[in-house]
C-alpha cells in the first residue's frame, strides 16, 4: 500500500479530484433507484480543508478551480467512503474460524481472543492491522466493538485518530455468562466507560458508542447502570445486539421473563432510542419492527455473518419500508469478509433469498448514507455533496478479467457497477480519501 504524505495543515490551494461521480439525491428505498442516485460520466469533487466544496462536471469544475491541484483517477468511479455500521475490531485475527453456532463461536474463539486485549501492545498491532485491512477496503468511517479492556478502545481511537479517520467505538460491557478473564462489574461498565467519553467523545472526528455486548451477558444492574450512562452523554451511540439467533431469543426470555420481547428488555434500562444501533434485528416481533422505527434506533444489517453463523435472513426491505434506519456492517470476525463489497453482494443474495432483489443503487446507498445514517453521521459523511467531509473511495470498475468483460456490456452505470459488487474486492479499490488530505493506492 502506498499512500501520500499526512498534510500538517489545510492546503492554501484546492484539489479537484475526478472520474465519475456517483452521489445520492434521495433514498432510493423511497424513490425510484434510478431518480435517487446522481452520476456523472466525467466529474470531479473539489475540497478544500477536508471538506468539500463543489461537485459536478469535470471540465466546468477545471474552469472554476484553475489553481485546484488536480488528481485525476481516469475511469474509476468516485464515491463516498463505505460506512461499516458494525464490527469488532478485536475479532481480526479469528476471522474465518469454523463454524458452530453463535454461542459456540463466542466461547470456542471470540472469548479466548477478546482476554488478549488488555495487553497495549497486542491491541495497538490489532488496531492498526485491522485498519490497514478496513481502509484497503474502502471503509473510511466504523463503529467497532472494544474488549471489557479500556486498553482495546484506547489502542483503537489512537489509530483511528492517527490516520484522521471518522470512527466510533466502545468498550464492552460484561458482567455474567462470560468467562472470568471477561467480567467486569456495573460500577466498572459505568465508571471506565464513562471516563473513554470525558478523554475521546467528540475529540476529532471520534466519536463513542456505549457497548453492553447484549442482554445475556449483562446483568439488570450493569444494564441500568449504561442506561443512566448513555441518559448522562445523549451525544454518544449506544450499540449492542438484537435478535441474532433464535436460541439467543430463547435464553434473553429465560433471563427477562418480565420483557414483551427481546427489544423491550433493553428499552426497558433506557437503551433504546436516537443513536441505538442494533446488530442483526432479524427475528423480530411487529411490535419490535414499529419500535425500532418509532424511536429512531438503526438496524446494522450484517449479511455475511448472519449466512456463515448460520442466523437467519434479515428482512432489510421490510424494514426500510418500515421506516427503520439501517446500514451495513460487516461484523468482524463473525462475519467472513473486511469487504464492503462482498458484503453488498451477501445482501444481495440474503434478500433474493426473501424474494426481493435489492437494486445496486440499494446496495451503494446501505453501504454509504445508509450507515451513516444508522450511526447518525450522515451531515459529515455517507455522500458527496458541498459541505460533506471528504472521505471518498474510488472504484476501478474493470479490476478484474471477469468483471472487465461483464462491465464491457453494460449498457447504464448500474449495469457497469453491478458485477463490481457481486465479484469485487480489494483489487476494485483503486484510491481511498480520507479528509482529502490524505489518501491511499491500495492496489499500487
Amino acid at each position: 500500500m502506498t499512500s501520500s504524505p499526512p498534510a500538517n495543515a489545510a492546503p492554501t490551494t484546492a484539489r479537484l479530484f475526478l472520474g465519475q461521480l456517483l452521489s445520492y439525491v434521495a433514498d432510493p428505498f423511497t424513490t425510484p433507484p434510478e431518480q435517487a442516485a446522481q452520476w456523472e460520466r466525467r466529474g470531479g469533487i473539489v475540497v478544500r480543508g477536508g471538506r468539500i466544496t463543489a461537485t459536478g462536471n469535470a471540465e466546468t469544475l477545471r474552469a472554476a478551480h484553475p489553481r485546484a491541484e488536480v488528481i485525476d483517477l481516469g475511469e474509476a468511479l468516485l464515491s463516498a467512503g463505505f460506512v461499516d455500521a458494525h464490527v469488532h475490531y478485536p475479532q481480526t485475527g479469528i476471522i474465518a474460524s469454523w463454524g458452530k453456532r453463535l454461542i459456540d463461536w463466542l466461547e470456542s474463539y471470540t472469548f479466548p481472543e477478546e482476554a488478549r486485549f488488555g495487553d497495549p501492545g497486542h491491541a495497538g498491532r490489532i488496531a492498526a492491522l485491522y485498519l490497514d485491512l478496513a481502509q484497503g477496503a474502502g471503509i473510511t468511517t466504523m463503529c467497532s466493538y472494544g474488549t471489557i479492556h479500556p486498553e482495546s478502545v484506547e489502542a483503537f481511537f489512537t489509530e483511528a485518530e492517527a490516520r484522521g479517520l471518522r470512527a466510533a467505538a466502545g468498550r464492552t460491557c460484561m458482567d455474567r455468562n462470560a468467562p472470568d478473564s471477561l467480567r467486569d462489574t456495573a460500577r466498572a461498565a459505568h465508571d471506565e466507560s464513562a471516563a473513554l467519553i470525558a478523554r475521546w467523545h467528540g475529540r476529532g472526528r471520534l466519536s463513542y458508542a456505549i457497548t453492553p455486548r447484549f442482554a445475556p451477558t449483562s446483568s439488570p444492574e450493569q444494564m441500568e447502570a449504561l442506561g443512566a450512562l448513555w441518559a448522562a452523554h445523549p451525544g454518544c451511540l449506544m450499540q449492542t445486539h438484537l435478535s441474532e439467533q433464535t436460541e439467543e431469543l430463547a435464553w434473553v426470555a429465560e433471563l427477562f421473563p418480565k420483557a414483551r420481547d427481546y427489544l423491550d428488555v433493553y428499552e426497558g434500562f433506557g437503551l433504546l432510542g436516537p443513536g441505538a444501533v442494533m446488530g442483526h434485528a432479524i427475528h423480530l416481533t411487529a411490535r419490535e419492527r414499529a419500535r425500532l422505527a418509532e424511536s429512531g434506533a438503526a438496524v446494522a444489517h450484517c449479511p455475511t455473518s448472519n449466512t456463515f453463523i448460520g442466523s437467519g435472513l434479515c428482512d432489510v426491505a421490510g424494514l426500510r419500508a418500515g421506516g427503520v434506519r439501517l446500514g451495513l456492517g460487516t461484523d468482524t470476525g463473525g462475519g467472513s469478509s473486511f469487504s464492503m463489497l462482498r458484503t453488498m453482494a451477501s445482501a444481495y443474495e440474503v434478500a433474493q433469498l426473501r424474494g426481493v432483489a435489492l437494486h445496486p443503487a440499494q446496495l451503494w446507498w446501505l453501504a454509504t448514507v445508509g450507515g451513516a445514517q444508522a450511526l447518525r453521521m450522515e451531515a459529515h459523511v455517507g455522500n458527496l455533496s458541498p459541505g460533506m467531509e471528504a472521505d471518498i473511495v474510488a472504484i476501478d470498475l474493470a479490476s478484474t478479467p471477469a468483471i472487465a468483460q461483464r462491465a464491457a456490456r453494460a449498457r447504464t452505470i448500474w449495469e457497469a457497477l453491478f458485477p463490481t459488487i457481486m465479484m469485487g474486492d480489494d483489487r476494485a479499490i483503486a484510491a481511498v480519501v480520507v479528509g482529502g488530505e490524505r489518501w491511499t493506492f491500495p492496489t499500487s
